[in-house]
């Protein structure tokens, strides 16, 4: 049962599209998607509005799409493998018992009944506390050169926003409203979580921490990240192209004084 719902999934196998292609039904969409949040483990109902004025329907389904992941819910008038044990059918909604962060996503309920084909559609997001962030920062950074630091979070749902801090004082999106980082040039993007310094200047050194927060549970803060722009070492440089030159020169005059001694000719002999 499973593969054959697996397969109607791949094409328009399925006997609702079968009919809307055949042109024998239109389809009626139940209003705009109906957004539902509920903290991870907890039990939620999904409302079927497309049922309403189709009396007894001679179709009912189920599907689920989110993560990359497409799959039937309730097909063939039974729930799923996936579902028959942690889910409830019936006729106006499907029941889950405890949500689960993989069954955030997009179910879309789809009816033939007495008015037609109709379907409605219900955004899940079930609430996950973001974990502990962790800051990505460039240990060493040229002075005039850009630098990027990104904050990175991955089980937060839904997905947090996030703030930077230098030496435990926040960072505002635009350094001209404190005079702490006004001779700073940056752009932060509190969605992404990365902070662009372009240029880097010598009043950017410090030590940078990120924080996540999507309004469920507690806000997390990453570990600081020392942060240290300095100038191009031009001494260094210049040096190490004096060394270079010195050991060509060695090379050269040994291979000369190498000759001048019919070192070569004599091995040839």
């Amino acid at each position: 049962m499973a593969e054959a719902a697996a397969r109607s999934l791949r094409g328009p196998r399925c006997l609702l599209w079968a009919l809307l292609c055949a042109g024998s039904w239109s389809l009626i969409s139940a209003q705009t998607p109906q957004v539902i949040q509920v903290p991870e483990n907890h039990s939620v109902n999904l409302p079927c509005k497309a049922i309403a004025g189709q009396g007894t329907p001679s179709r009912l389904e189920w599907k689920f799409e989110g993560s990359g992941n497409r799959e039937f819910v309730y097909y063939h008038d039974q729930l799923t493998d996936n579902y028959k044990n942690r889910a409830e059918f019936h006729l106006n909604e499907i029941y889950l018992k405890s949500a689960t962060r993989q069954d955030s996503g997009k179910y879309t309920c789809q009816v033939v009944g007495d008015s037609g084909l109709s379907e409605s559609v219900v955004d899940l997001i079930v609430q996950v506390p973001p974990s502990k962030p962790k800051a990505e920062v460039p240990s060493s950074v040229t002075i005039g050169n850009r630098a990027v630091l990104s904050c990175v979070e991955t089980d937060g749902s839904p997905p947090p926003t996030f703030k930077w801090y230098r030496n435990d004082i926040l960072i505002p999106t635009d350094p001209k409203t404190n005079t702490l980082f006004q001779n700073s040039s940056y752009t932060l993007d509190s969605k992404t979580g990365v902070l662009t310094f372009e240029p880097a200047t010598a009043f950017d050194a410090g030590d940078y921490a990120c924080e996540a927060d999507n309004q469920v549970g507690t806000s997390q803060k990453s570990e600081a990240v020392r942060m240290e722009p300095s100038e191009v070492n031009v001494g260094g440089i210049v040096a190490a192209v004096v060394v270079l030159l010195i050991v060509f020169g060695l090379a050269a005059f040994g291979i000369w004084f190498a000759y001048s001694r019919g070192f070569f000719s004599k091995r040839r002999e």
